[in-house]
């Protein structure tokens, strides 16, 4: 897995653009959780799909960062935490176990 680190808020701005031409996911991680980690763990044993972005949010190094996506996005802040954003908006987001690599692609790339 090849991820594009999220550090500052100026990227929110830059993948909302870039949505519009390639789907964005955003991975929002606690390093403190150890259910952050296996859904991290998990992703990365899956097949990247190049069509798509995928971003790293520490999201206790850059907790204003994670703060700014909840409220662009209007949703509820978790951790783990995965959002997939097409045409400037967020169509997908799920937590916890229920971060699994096939329901992002088919979020992401819809047949």
């Amino acid at each position: 897995m090849e991820w594009i680190n999220l550090t500052s808020e100026e990227q929110l701005n830059q993948i909302k653009v870039k949505s519009n031409t390639k789907p964005q996911v955003i991975f929002k991680h606690s390093t403190r959780c150890s259910i952050s980690s296996v859904a991290k763990n998990r992703l990365e044993r899956s097949t990247q799909y190049d069509e798509i972005d995928f971003h790293y949010l520490d999201l206790i190094k850059y907790r204003p960062v994670s703060n700014k996506i909840a409220r662009d996005y209007n949703v509820y802040h978790q951790s783990p935490q995965i959002l997939v954003i097409r045409n400037g908006e967020c169509i997908y987001d799920e937590s916890h176990s229920a971060i699994v690599m096939e329901d992002i692609i088919e979020q992401a790339l819809p047949a």
